[in-house]
């Protein structure tokens, strides 16, 4: 065993150049993911501690203790609290204060008029609390609102919208309010609450814009007395409260804020980084493998010496194995250091591009070290068994042989089971996606689909290479002809290169094609369901926002160039014990402004104890038109509804639609998110946008949108995911050019006699570059070409996969443009990568090259 050791790190000394693309694969693999580990860490202790800050004067919430939850609001709705409970709050031993929390939403202009925030993160307006401790607001300049139409920013907000103290703006509550800044505001000692925007009002402004009526609010914040703690004065005011609310410890509502803020969108993204960290490792295993296939095929006389010498097959096989293990511990190592740094980078990265996480000190936990750790060292060392178990089944007569001949790509074994996965794999596919809609099916298809690549890509390199290569011979001439052969000498070689740039052309191709099906299925959806010719719209995707005036919609109907105009607000109710998401609308000019496809009974008339249902859901409930069910709304009280309609389609109209007098004696802050706007024959597009533009201006001027427009919109959030998803994926994609190009080093340097043999019969110096970067050029085809089809392939069943679990219709489109830049990026990554070693085969020296054993 020692040995095998120093026999190890003799060789590691003597050929430190050989591993160079394994450590920086392993390397930039566990980088990322510590990266990843040590960010969410870090995250997680700052929102704690920004939490912690901010309500540490709080002591108890008191609150509604029932919410309605949604598939579409996870946070849910609650019930607002009497707050005349002031008063009986405090005359509670214990408490040495108490005030009134209202809270709603609301979005400011900014000075060019444009709405700040609202593309994902809350826009929230509220009462500004006089009681310091009790505020989780501090004021940081100015002063705090004592009229009509002042209030507080945070200074974010401000800086986002370029706003002073001072300064007049527009409040969308949603109805707009004109209000004056006279101070600003920090939360935790943050410029914000992560991108959250808050507006602070009086309490009277509160009550006016955001509450149904006065003398509600939405939580009441209680401070303990001296010495009392914050359970006992939960203890305290129990007693004391009214059926259906509840006291919680200041502690518990923090922790809950945290989750709501940052616990949900953390793990989502987290387990996101998470996902490409993984894609960055599997790349990284088939570069490593590779590499160490390649080292144990150069060492094939050297480890039949061994064995002739008499060394084991174990000591060939843990030779190798240390070798692996000692450039797994070294590049996990750097890794995690390079990790830390990935991890500073993220943090001044964010507040940079706009995304204002909480600043604090990088947060390094014992897991984000060693798991990262551990598998770096299990890729490295897993990627390297099987080279190594090779290594050790050498003979010793393999020694007096010059080469070994590849027969992988005329393997009719590795054809048969490749052809046979690959058969399994379409099969699961199409049952998951086509005969038994599972997700789990079409999943198992789709992981079987990339493992039958992997088994034939010898086989397919061999015929592929022969195809793609053939130009060269017109257009390179020997030149062309030598790459190709080249490329054609090792097929289990050529496609173990090319898997590694796989794995990343077949994600990205995923995504490209999910990404264009999303926006072909949203067009699909506008176009199939909105009838009108524009829409007054709010964000398309995000949880920010304030929505559109319930009174727009009417206001647009007045106008002479509108035939209707009609507004979709939202709501939430209990059906059967389960929270869902309610349509509010006006339900005639509704029937008209939206193709609702199958309808039983009459949606237009369902007055204010009718409802309107889809079929899938009216199956659900086992209702039809004339059965009655009960709602229940988040403020307790239940009403039985008569079933007026059924009707098909849902993509914009919702499973559940009332009318606004059915809603008006439940709802909270009451909004719209849609308005369509159908115009009177004569009227030009160009001319009724104009007139509905005008008339939106005074109310918090809100996009107005044609239908293509609409649609476009509506997908716009799609595009940035894609940014995003390539912007991850081009580590991927830089590990699989490390690996083409330490695989061609690797190949310069088995072929150094053959080169120097060229160069000795005349070949230039530029011939032999050209003839390594064609062949690296090949090899990337080869990996492009087909993992475009494979990404293809995953991408149809992701949407089909999709389409059958949904009731929503998903469109599947292929983007050709897109995914010809794809496969011209993956070509010119091949060329790239091949820059390097073509640089080394043209400086080697001829009568050296000649001489090499």
């Amino acid at each position: 065993m020692t040995a095998a050791v120093r026999l190890s790190a003799s060789s590691l000394r003597g050929h430190r150049r050989r591993f160079a693309g394994t450590f920086l694969a392993v390397m930039l693999g566990v980088a990322f993911l510590a990266g990843t580990l040590v960010m969410g860490d870090t995250l997680r202790a700052s929102f704690d501690t920004m939490f912690g800050n901010a309500t540490s004067g709080t002591d108890a919430v008191v609150r509604s203790a029932a919410t309605i939850t949604t598939p579409d609001d996870s946070q849910g709705t609650r019930k607002p609290v009497d707050a005349g409970l002031v008063d009986t709050i405090e005359k509670t031993g214990h408490v040495a204060a108490a005030a009134p929390e209202i809270q709603g939403a609301g979005q400011l202009l900014g000075k060019n008029g444009k709405p700040i925030g609202g593309q994902g993160p809350p826009t929230l307006a509220g009462n500004w609390i006089d009681d310091s401790e009790l505020n989780a607001y501090r004021l940081a300049e100015g002063r705090a609102p004592s009229g009509p139409g002042e209030v507080v920013v945070n200074r974010g907000a401000a800086k986002t919208g370029d706003l002073e103290v001072g300064d007049t703006t527009t409040l969308r509550t949603p109805d707009p309010v004109r209000v004056k800044i006279v101070g600003l505001a920090t939360f935790g000692g943050e410029d914000g609450m992560a991108q959250t925007t808050f507006t602070g009002m009086t309490r009277a402004d509160a009550e006016k814009y955001l509450t149904p009526k006065p003398g509600e609010a939405s939580a009441i914040r209680v401070r303990a007395g001296p010495g009392v703690s914050q359970q006992e004065l939960v203890d305290a005011l129990t007693p004391v409260l009214p059926k259906g609310v509840e006291a919680i410890t200041g502690e518990a509502s923090a922790t809950e804020s945290t989750d709501n803020i940052s616990g949900q969108f953390l793990s989502v993204f987290t387990t996101f980084l998470l996902v490409f960290s993984g894609v960055a490792l599997l790349v990284a295993t088939f570069s490593i493998h590779n590499t160490f296939a390649i080292v144990v095929a150069q060492r094939t006389r050297e480890n039949a010496l061994l064995r002739a010498l008499g060394a084991s097959r174990r000591q060939v096989t843990v030779s190798t194995l240390v070798e692996a293990s000692a450039v797994a511990f070294i590049a996990s190592a750097a890794g995690l250091a390079g990790g830390i740094g990935v991890a500073a980078g993220l943090q001044a990265l964010f507040p940079a591009i706009g995304f204002p996480f909480p600043e604090g000190d990088l947060v390094i936990s014992a897991l984000s070290m060693l798991l990262p750790l551990a598998v770096g060292v299990m890729v490295c060392l897993g990627s390297a068994l099987l080279p190594a178990l090779r290594a050790g089944r050498t003979a010793p007569l393999a020694a007096l042989r010059e080469t070994a001949v590849d027969h992988s790509g005329a393997s009719r074994r590795r054809a048969v089971v490749g052809s046979g996965l690959a058969l399994v794999a379409v099969g699961f596919a199409l049952t998951g996606v086509l005969v038994s809609p599972s997700i789990w099916l079409a999943a198992t298809g789709a992981v079987l689909a990339l493992v039958s690549f992997v088994v034939l890509g010898p086989v397919a390199s061999s015929r592929a290479v022969r195809v793609l290569g053939g130009p060269l011979d017109r257009l390179r001439g020997v030149t062309g002809g030598l790459a190709r052969r080249n490329a054609l000498r090792s097929p289990k070689r050529t496609a173990a290169t090319a898997s590694a740039l796989m794995i990343g052309v077949a994600v990205v191709s995923l995504f490209t094609v999910f990404g264009a099906s999303l926006k072909a299925t949203m067009d699909q959806t506008v176009n199939r369901s909105f009838a009108g010719d524009v829409a007054v719209s709010t964000p398309g995707f995000g949880a920010g926002g304030s929505g559109l005036s319930p009174k727009l919609a009417p206001a647009l109907a007045r106008l002479p160039e509108v035939e209707t105009a009609v507004g979709l607000g939202k709501g939430a109710a209990e059906v059967d014990g389960e929270g869902r998401a309610l349509t509010v609308t006006d339900p005639k000019p509704f029937a008209e402004s939206f193709d609702l496809g199958d309808v039983d009974g009459s949606p237009g008339a369902l007055g204010d104890r009718g409802i309107a249902i889809t079929r899938s859901e009216a199956e659900k409930q086992d209702l039809k038109v004339g059965s009655r069910t009960e709602l229940a709304f988040a403020d307790g009280k239940k009403e039985t509804f008569t079933v007026r309609a059924v009707f098909g389609r849902s993509e914009l109209a919702g499973d559940y639609v009332i009318t606004r007098e059915a809603w008006a004696p439940h709802r909270m802050q009451d909004s719209d998110t849609l308005v369509s706007v159908t115009f009177k024959d004569g009227v030009s597009t160009a001319e009724g946008k104009a007139a509905v533009a005008a008339t939106a201006r005074d109310f918090g001027n809100p996009d107005v949108q044609t239908r293509s427009g609409y649609a476009e919109t509506s997908a716009s959030g799609i595009d940035m995911m894609l940014t995003l998803v390539y912007a991850l994926l081009a580590l991927a994609v830089l590990i699989a050019l490390l690996g083409i190009a330490n695989t061609l080093t690797l190949a310069v340097h088995e072929r150094t006699r053959e080169l120097g043999l060229l160069r000795a019969v005349g070949q230039t110096r530029a011939q032999l570059r050209a003839m390594v970067r064609w062949e690296s050029v090949l090899v990337a085809a080869f990996g492009t070409a087909g993992r475009l089809a494979l990404g293809g392939f995953l991408g149809w069943v992701l949407v089909k996969a999709s389409d059958s679990t949904t009731e929503s219709a998903f469109a599947f489109a292929v983007p050709p443009a897109q995914l010809v830049v794809v496969a011209l990026v993956g070509l010119a990554a091949g060329a790239l990568a091949g820059l390097r070693p073509a640089r080394r085969a043209a400086r080697l020296d001829v009568l050296r090259a000649i001489a090499t054993e």
